[in-house]
């Protein structure tokens, strides 16, 4: 996600990052801290049994951070635990029931939209944005179903980048949509929920996002961290800056991943010589 702010929560006014339309909407209110730093994980119906998934080493979002000047958390080494993260994927939705890629586009139920970050300020309508339900795989091996709020314009690329991720069988830890107490919580650090709508300014800046549009999508921000100078976000996920240890999740310059995005037309931010946004895929090159 590219150059989201993090200094005060309050008022919502969505990194997946850049500003991306050619009108000047109004301008955000005060932004939140980091969609990455998210609070603990929801209580979510787990599918599995306890010998088809990794073991749970480490709790997300239960350990927040020392806040810097600048508003984010204080930049830590990665714990011994994620060096390597493997976390198991908890169903918040129904896992597919076979091992084919499934998707589906539909228009945002409105118990969807009120779970999410979207507000009658936000600079796209709710009338705009599609809810994408698609098939991904996990670090657990296993298919599982996963949600994004997405421009009704990107729908279709999203769907068909992601389903070369899926032949790929690409890892994804997490993919659902980001409720506003993911926004105004402290930030911890360690989050890794892949996404695409936040209504949300860009990191630093007062402009919208690409994100806040429904036109960029984060994929496993732990394992593709943003940098910027000395800022790493999340802030525990210094150990992923390394790109030369290859890890599963990670998206590699001129790999199958950036390949799928380009192939729709999409950007990658770990392309950008400062900030560096290894995570983010966008529409609109912002």
């Amino acid at each position: 996600m590219r150059r989201i702010t993090a200094a005060t929560a309050g008022a919502l006014t969505v990194f997946l990052l850049a500003g991306c339309a050619t009108s000047t909407p109004a301008a955000p209110p005060p932004s939140p801290l980091s969609a990455l730093s998210a609070p603990p994980s929801p209580t979510l119906p787990a599918t599995r049994t306890a010998t088809s998934a990794p073991a749970v080493t480490w709790q997300v979002g239960a350990r927040p951070l020392p806040l810097r000047p600048d508003g984010f958390g204080e930049i830590q080494p990665t714990p011994p635990e994620l060096v390597n993260r493997s976390l198991p994927t908890r169903d918040f939705l129904p896992p597919p029931t076979s091992t084919t890629y499934t998707a589906k586009i539909a228009d945002v139920p409105d118990t969807v939209l009120k779970r999410s970050t979207w507000q009658a300020a936000c600079p796209v309508s709710s009338a705009d944005l599609r809810y994408v339900t698609l098939s991904f795989w996990g670090f657990d091996h296993h298919a599982h179903t996963g949600e994004l709020l997405v421009n009704k314009d990107g729908a279709s690329a999203v769907v068909k980048a992601f389903s070369e991720l899926y032949a790929q069988q690409f890892p994804i830890e997490e993919m659902r949509i980001t409720s506003p107490a993911e926004l105004d919580a402290p930030p911890t650090g360690d989050g890794n929920d892949t996404s695409a709508f936040v209504c949300r300014p860009m990191r630093g800046q007062k402009n919208w996002s690409a994100h806040a549009y429904g036109l960029a999508v984060d994929v496993n921000p732990f394992c593709n961290p943003y940098t910027k100078d000395d800022l790493v976000v999340p802030e525990l996920a210094s150990a992923y800056v390394d790109r030369a240890n290859v890890r599963p999740g990670m998206v590699i310059a001129d790999g199958p991943i950036v390949r799928a995005f380009a192939g729709v037309g999409w950007q990658w931010g770990g392309a950008w010589k400062s900030p560096v946004d290894r995570m983010h895929f966008t529409a609109n090159g912002e």
